[in-house]
């Protein structure tokens, strides 16, 4: 028995090691080794497939925990939904946005668009494209505007057209976090006098390749803004996105939806079972 033992810890080990380097986090590591140690101990001996089959179960079960949420849904009380998305540059923010605004267009509903990233001429260019290339309105003023602004004017057109969803972009500055917190705070606040319980959901956009690095940008954007939901992006090819898993226990936030490639199509809610069994292929 010592031996089978012996090759029980190894095999734990070996997952250990799996956990860490496809970026889960060495708390939610140890969270899922204590898991697994503890069904090992009534299971007695397990060899390496078993363990491998429980740890895909604990994965599902962790992520369970914090992620109810099916397909592109909408709350019917909430007309129109109003949608921020936060997040820093080049996490594929934007590109995010207009997916979004594709699927929810696909199922029927009118979409505006609101380009409150007003310091980054490149960010209102780029959403315009994408109102363009999905045929759904945009709401913009020139560059360096005040991007409360623009958001009280998005949600106003929006109202007044009767508009099922309201997807608004913002800036997406770390680097100075005391605006930032600032600035989304008077977002929000300015479209509080349009529509009283908004916005309905604060989507943060990290991209899935960078690891440990989305790891800090949740902790920063959980800090300064009610983030209830996670878009995780490049999550095609090579990028391990096992930060998928760490960020959903440590923050309690759901993973809602992740983007696999650069298309249209290519934004997918989020499947925990097909996940964890990509992620250990």
């Amino acid at each position: 028995m010592v031996g089978k033992t012996k090759v029980d810890d190894e095999v734990l080990d070996n997952l250990e090691e799996v956990l860490i380097s496809s970026d889960v986090g060495v708390n939610t590591t140890l969270k899922i080794i204590e898991r697994i140690e503890n069904r090992v101990a009534k299971n007695k001996f397990l060899g390496t497939n078993e363990l491998n089959s429980i740890l895909k179960e604990e994965i599902a079960i962790l992520l369970e925990e914090n992620n109810t949420i099916i397909g592109f849904t909408l709350s019917d009380t909430n007309k129109p939904y109003v949608i921020m998305v936060v997040g820093v540059n080049g996490v594929g923010k934007t590109t995010t946005i207009g997916k979004l605004a594709y699927q929810f267009k696909n199922l029927g509903h009118s979409v505006v668009l609101g380009a409150a990233d007003t310091f980054r001429a490149a960010a209102v260019d780029q959403l315009t494209i994408w109102a363009d290339r999905v045929g759904v309105p945009i709401v913009k003023q020139k560059m360096g505007s005040d991007p409360a602004s623009v958001a009280f004017d998005t949600l106003s057109s929006a109202k007044a057209n009767n508009t099922d969803v309201v997807i608004i972009d913002t800036a997406g500055r770390l680097h100075n976090k005391i605006n930032l917190m600032t600035e989304l705070s008077k977002i929000k606040n300015v479209m509080q006098k349009v529509i009283p319980n908004a916005p309905h959901e604060v989507l943060l956009v990290l991209d899935g390749s960078t690891g440990q690095n989305a790891f800090e940008q949740a902790k920063e954007f959980t800090k300064v803004t009610d983030v209830t939901a996670l878009a995780l992006t490049k999550l095609d090819g090579t990028a391990k996105g096992g930060v998928v898993i760490g960020i959903s226990d440590q923050f309690k936030i759901p993973v809602k939806y992740i983007g696999v490639g650069e298309g249209m199509n290519d934004l997918q809610v989020f499947n925990k079972k097909e996940f964890v069994d990509s992620l250990f292929s």
